[in-house]
């Protein structure tokens, strides 16, 4: 029973711990698999290389899928709460790595899916240590939530100002001109404002190109407005995470930004140089 529980250990330092020598090799090797799996993916979805190599394409994916299966097990198996693991994020994630090789076994276009686990390649930030810079994303995420209302204002504007110009270039341009609805004019709008351009649809009449002229300026006009409002919100949440300070004394952080004293102890965030 010793023997069966210290295997057990060695192999959750091995898979588990990112931070030891074993752990750094097993997911070092446990990424190139990965990366090794989605070229495979890859080249399978190019004809030629499809029609001349498809089996044995088919027998190396097989292969990958069964690695990935031992591994989800193994993973359960050292894990001292299995079911903690198989509904955390990583632990989702390993196992659709698996389902859509073991759905392809029956379903020929479900190999793609395969692609999906190319979301395994986020171990990378367990592998280089970089967990602790993904707490940046803090400021991201309060500055999408600081510029919501102003964003979603902006985006029923844009939605408004297609609908308008689609709408015109319907009456103006007309069937004969490929202008053949108002939801094609309003794709047109969109493809013209955002600078796009694909030239699918192009006016043809004096007044339609006036239109699409004026489309055009308003595009690059409005184009920088939601990234003012976001560069904005940004750099608010960022200054007032700089802002605020630990409490000397009690060392109670998250204070208001601009506080100068603690909430707890009363006592003086700052301390006076003598």
């Amino acid at each position: 029973m010793d023997s069966n529980n210290d295997w057990r250990q060695r192999l959750y330092v091995m898979v588990f711990q990112s931070d030891t020598v074993a752990g750094r090799r097993f997911d070092g090797i446990l990424l190139l698999i990965i990366l090794a799996s989605l070229v495979i993916v890859m080249l399978d979805s190019i004809d030629q290389i499809h029609q001349n190599y498809a089996d044995v394409l088919a027998y190396i994916e097989w292969g990958f899928t069964l690695i990935f299966l031992i591994e989800y097990g193994l993973r359960l198996y050292c894990s001292p709460k299995p079911l903690r693991y198989a509904f955390s994020f990583y632990g989702l994630v390993d196992l659709l790595a698996i389902v859509p090789g073991i759905l392809a076994l029956y379903y020929s276009d479900a190999q793609y899916l395969l692609i999906i686990r190319i979301i395994r390649m986020l171990r990378i930030f367990r592998v280089l240590k970089l967990s602790p810079y993904l707490k940046q994303a803090n400021y991201l995420m309060a500055a999408l939530r600081g510029s919501k209302q102003k964003i979603v204002v902006f985006l029923v504007s844009v939605c408004t100002l297609v609908t308008v110009f689609g709408t015109l270039m319907y009456v103006i341009e007309g069937p004969e001109h490929g202008f053949t609805s108002i939801p094609k004019g309003i794709y047109w709008a969109i493809v013209t404002l955002t600078t796009v351009g694909f030239g699918d649809i192009v006016p043809k009449t004096p007044l339609g190109q006036v239109i699409s002229s004026l489309v055009m300026i308003t595009g690059y006009s409005i184009i920088a407005v939601p990234t003012g409002i976001f560069t904005a919100e940004l750099a608010t949440a960022m200054r007032g995470e700089q802002l605020q300070h630990d409490c000397p004394v009690c060392k109670k952080d998250s204070h208001e930004p601009n506080a100068a004293f603690c909430s707890r102890c009363g006592n003086n965030l700052f301390r006076k140089l003598e």
